[in-house]
């Protein structure tokens, strides 16, 4: 059992170290420039950075093709630089979470290359083989479009072999016992230098039995409770933040009944239906996502989000609501990505209207939950759309209006910066925002503050309200004799809802808001009267006259 939930009640940012800043000059984000912006990131009130990829790559996937599970990519820097930015992060008070990245290898990486040449070598049966093509090749693409298969010939060792993602990225055979205590030992080691936890790839695709003889998906969820305890057994508050987009009625066995197997998963059911509800301004469907993932243990929590480094995907919505997504969010085709998702950042795709971001990050940090940030998000970058498939979203973080937005000194930046248009870092950038008052990213920073000071939110158990309005989503949430709720009206118009919170005797009079002064008093039948003004926001504290000392305003 971990012996401290720090999750519960985290903020995550997650980076590219590669995008980040680049101190050396040669356009390349590194880590001795992430280092030097720890006080930014710490300032911003994150308590947790998630670090994408940063291990030696052929970098034909932005790194999630490894090459070398056990080094830095020595465009980063070296493994002591790493050290100094985990050390520079623990004294700060920040945890470092990390991509751990083991479904698949590069197939650079050494054990593919031995594999391939040598049937006697150990790490043949490291990797997925068959003598001949299996019949469904051409089924279960993770990037369908772009992606012509799951199995490809290799030519040295004149065998098919399994690749659940690009050809270059054959998969591991996560079955294999072998492989099972390599994991653990790339986890040990990771934990030795600093991390608390990691962001492990592809959940699904790991504990999957894997060959030509399964047609159909079989998970080893046991495989799940064994990383669980090693991570207890080495370092007590290290946790595992899976990728598994999966259905809801699966869910509890990936946290497992007692929590016993995975402490936190990315809420991919809320994240898809969130996007529905901000198109249509129907939360309905929100809602019963909600519901559905509401059953976890007590010590597992949910990583709430909006956009991550991937596309926004949309594949459990039915055609009809990811038809109506496209249309608002990604009308054009080059903004849609594998037929079922949109490539775009948040910013864009809001068209930069300050009320709907406001409105999109107050929801996504009142929802049941840890919020997850993306850089950059905190003063609204936009995307390039001229770049291929993902990249589109991932360009250098925008510092300053200087040249590449104060990213590099380099005239040749690994990516290419937006320049340009409403979000080029002429106009969008920190220095600027830091400088006013009123910017997104000094609002981000006061909410983030607010967020921070209401824990029932990320430990407590919630209740929707009834609103009698379909644009128009509040919770109420429970912890310790305390309750906040939180109001979001998703439509451009006002909408006035009288507001029954639910609880009985005089603490429910009182709403004090947390964000300004517009408090509320119930009318004689204890219903609250609330104007919300188009994409308004409230967050309220439940009680008496002495909560109102509680206020913030943002």
């Amino acid at each position: 059992m971990i012996n401290d939930l720090w999750y519960k009640n985290a903020i995550i940012y997650s980076l590219a170290v590669e995008t980040y800043l680049d101190a050396d000059g040669d356009g390349v984000g590194d880590f001795t420039g992430l280092t030097s912006k720890l006080d930014y990131l710490q300032g911003l009130g994150i308590t947790a950075i998630w670090l994408m990829p940063f291990q030696p790559s052929p970098g034909r996937d932005a790194g999630y093709d490894v090459a070398d599970y056990y080094a830095v990519d020595q465009r980063y820097g070296t493994l002591g630089d790493f050290v100094e930015f985990t050390q520079g992060c623990h004294q700060r008070g920040l945890r470092v979470l990390i991509d751990l990245v083991v479904n698949h290898t590069s197939d650079e990486h050494p054990w593919f290359q031995q594999a391939r040449r040598d049937p006697r070598s150990k790490y043949r049966d490291w990797y997925v083989w068959s003598k001949k093509k299996p019949r469904d090749a051409n089924c279960g693409m993770v990037f369908p479009g772009v992606q012509k298969s799951t199995w490809d010939r290799d030519a040295v060792a004149k065998q098919w072999y399994f690749h659940r993602f690009y050809e270059f990225q054959p998969d591991l055979n996560t079955s294999n016992a072998a492989v099972q205590a390599e994991i653990l030992k790339i986890m040990g080691f990771w934990i030795q230098l600093g991390v608390s936890g990691f962001r492990m790839d592809a959940v699904p695709f790991v504990i999957a039995r894997k060959g030509a003889e399964f047609t159909k998906q079989v998970e080893d969820y046991e495989m799940l409770r064994t990383f669980r305890e090693f991570l207890n057994w080495r370092k007590g508050d290290s946790i595992i933040l899976a990728e598994a987009n999966v259905l809801p009625q699966t869910d509890m066995e990936y946290f497992g009944k007692t929590g016993e197997r995975l402490p936190m998963m990315f809420n991919f059911e809320v994240n898809q239906h969130l996007f529905y509800a901000l198109a249509t301004c129907d939360t309905r469907p929100l809602i019963e996502a909600l519901k559905v993932t509401r059953p976890r243990p007590a010590t597992a929590q949910w990583a709430q989000f909006l956009r991550n480094h991937d596309e926004l995907d949309l594949g459990r919505l039915t055609d009809e609501e990811r038809q109506e997504v496209f249309a608002v969010f990604g009308p054009d085709e080059n903004m849609r990505l594998y037929g079922r998702g949109i490539r775009r950042r948040l910013a864009p795709m809001l068209q930069g209207d300050r009320r709907r971001l406001e409105l999109a990050y107050s929801l996504m940090l009142t929802l049941p939950g840890t919020p997850v940030l993306r850089y950059g998000d905190e003063i609204g970058m936009g995307d390039d759309l001229g770049l291929s498939e993902r990249q589109c979203a991932r360009t250098p973080m925008q510092w300053t209006a200087e040249a590449h937005g104060g990213f590099t000194k380099s005239n040749r930046p690994v990516l290419p910066s937006i320049r340009g248009g409403p979000y080029g870092f002429e106009h969008v950038n920190v220095a600027q925002q830091r400088r006013d008052a009123d910017s997104f990213l000094n609002w981000t920073v006061r909410i983030i503050r607010m967020r921070k000071e209401v824990p029932e939110i990320g430990w407590g158990d919630f209740v929707v309200l009834r609103t009698g309005m379909a644009a128009v989503l509040a919770l109420r949430y429970d912890w310790r004799g305390n309750s906040v709720v939180a109001v979001h009206n998703l439509s451009g118009g006002p909408q006035e809802i009288w507001l029954d919170l639910g609880i009985k005797g005089d603490a429910a009079r009182l709403l004090v808001s947390l964000l300004s002064e517009d408090h509320s008093t119930a009318d004689d039948s204890g219903k609250h009267c609330i104007l919300l003004e188009p994409y308004g926001y409230r967050w309220y504290r439940v009680g008496g006259l002495d909560a109102l000392i509680t206020r913030t305003d943002v």
